[in-house]
This record gives structure tokens, C-alpha cells and sequence, in this order.
């Protein structure tokens, strides 16, 4: 089986944020992701990271945008001075917290010019911290219209022009059966690109197995292609207690 993760910003959110820690490693979860850490104080994540023998795997990028205005500017012509300015204040975070990956979020944009933003921010930022991995992810038009990286395909064509060996492909389970109809064909298709693995239901982002994708036989491709990073539980459970959703990684 892979080695899985929990996304506290949505598993265990039926407990205070410092708790949900204690609660993931009691559930036999060795890391954690945290889509926005940016409103408690670094240290205060870092405590709990250690206290319960958790590695973080993954953060987002930029900090959220909470007047509902773009959810980043890697993808929008003009926003290149923001862009840079969000990069290094996420990395200031991520010196602190050491999550192995940083999710560079694309924002609302389209057409050739977002294109080549978003492959001139992301070889701007590989560089600029040339020993911090980000990832590309791409986010399904239902639950995020109008966002740039709407496509795995057009995700890989930019990873191409990118061309930086710490910029990869985030595989989400959700988002690929949501944009493709079919989560194991994307991950067939794209595997040897991906560096992370989120995992969740369509079309409600529940917990696996709730859809029509085989997890059982995804799990058995992630082991034999030889895959050696986390695979993330990022859903919302369907359940009221998240406990009660994990029957599918016993």
C-alpha cells in the first residue's frame, strides 16, 4: 500500500486546528498536508508537526486571497510582481515548516499570454529556490470556473516549457475523474510526471470509494510504478466524525 497522508485543513475539521495533529497520527497517518498554514504562527504548526511525529508534506501557494479575489497569480499577465512577492513570503513559511512541496496555485486566467506567465513565474520561482520542489495542479471547471490549469494536458504542456526538474504534476483523483472521466487513465497516462498524490470521490470530494474509480486497483498502480512519495487523503468525509471515513486505507 502507499504511504498515506492527511489534509488536515479538511480531514479532522471537526477539531480545533492544533488538535487535528494529535488526531491524525492517532488515526496511523505518518504526515500531514495544510492547504493555507498562514494564519497560525509557524512555530505553533512546527510544535505540533514534531510533538506527533508528522512530516508535512505540502502547502499552498499564495496565501488565501479572503476579499474572493484571484486564488494566485501564477497564470495572470500583470500579476508577476505579486506572484513574486506571495513566492517569498510562502518560502519564508516554508523555511520554517520544511514541507517537502510547495502547490503553486495558477488563478483565473486563459489563452496563450496566461500560458506563457505561468511557464515564465514557474522557471522564475524554480530558480529562485532552486532546492524547494513546487508542483502544478490542475483544478476541475465545476468546483473552480475559470481557473488556468483546467486540463492535465494542458498542465503537461506547460511542465514541457517550464522544463525545471523541481517543477512537477500533483495528481488529484477528484479533480482528474471531474475533468477526464476517468482517474486511473490520467495516472496511467501521466505517472512518470507526477510528484504528488491527492486522493478523494467525484463528484462530492467524499472520501474514496464513493465513485466508480477503483481505488484498490489505483493503490496497486501507484506501488508497482515504483512511486515513492506521499499519497494525500485530501476530501471531505461524508461521515461526521473523520474516523468513521477511513475504512477505505484499512
Amino acid at each position: 500500500m502507499p504511504r498515506f497522508a492527511a489534509n488536515i485543513s479538511l480531514l479532522f475539521a471537526e477539531l480545533p486546528y492544533l488538535d487535528r495533529f494529535r488526531a491524525a497520527a492517532d488515526a496511523g497517518f505518518k504526515a500531514v498536508e495544510i492547504l493555507f498554514p498562514y494564519d497560525i504562527a509557524a512555530k505553533e504548526t512546527r510544535r505540533a508537526l514534531m510533538a506527533n511525529g508528522l512530516d508535512l508534506v505540502l502547502i499552498n501557494a499564495p496565501p488565501p486571497n479572503y476579499t474572493g479575489g484571484q486564488p494566485g497569480y501564477a497564470a495572470v499577465p500583470g500579476g508577476e510582481g505579486r506572484f513574486q512577492s506571495d513566492i517569498r513570503r510562502v518560502l519564508r513559511y516554508a523555511e520554517a515548516l520544511k514541507p517537502g512541496l510547495i502547490h503553486v496555485m495558477a488563478g483565473y486566467a486563459s489563452g496563450a499570454d496566461a500560458q506563457d506567465c505561468i511557464v515564465r513565474n514557474l522557471q522564475w520561482a524554480a530558480d529562485f529556490a532552486p532546492h524547494q520542489q513546487f508542483t502544478l495542479e490542475p483544478l476541475n471547471p465545476v468546483s473552480q470556473p475559470g481557473y488556468f490549469l483546467n486540463d492535465y494536458d494542458l498542465a503537461a504542456a506547460c511542465l514541457d516549457r517550464i522544463d525545471r526538474p523541481n517543477v512537477g504534476l500533483q495528481f488529484d483523483s477528484f479533480h482528474a475523474r471531474m475533468i477526464h472521466g476517468d482517474a486511473q487513465a490520467v495516472w496511467d497516462r501521466l505517472r512518470d510526471r507526477i510528484v504528488h498524490i491527492q486522493i478523494g470521490s467525484a463528484p462530492d470530494r467524499s472520501e474514496p470509494g464513493r465513485d466508480e474509480t477503483d481505488f484498490p486497483a489505483l493503490f496497486a498502480a501507484i506501488d508497482d510504478s515504483g512511486y515513492d512519495g506521499w499519497v494525500s487523503a485530501e476530501y471531505t468525509p461524508s461521515t461526521r466524525r473523520t474516523e468513521a471515513s477511513l475504512h477505505w486505507m484499512r
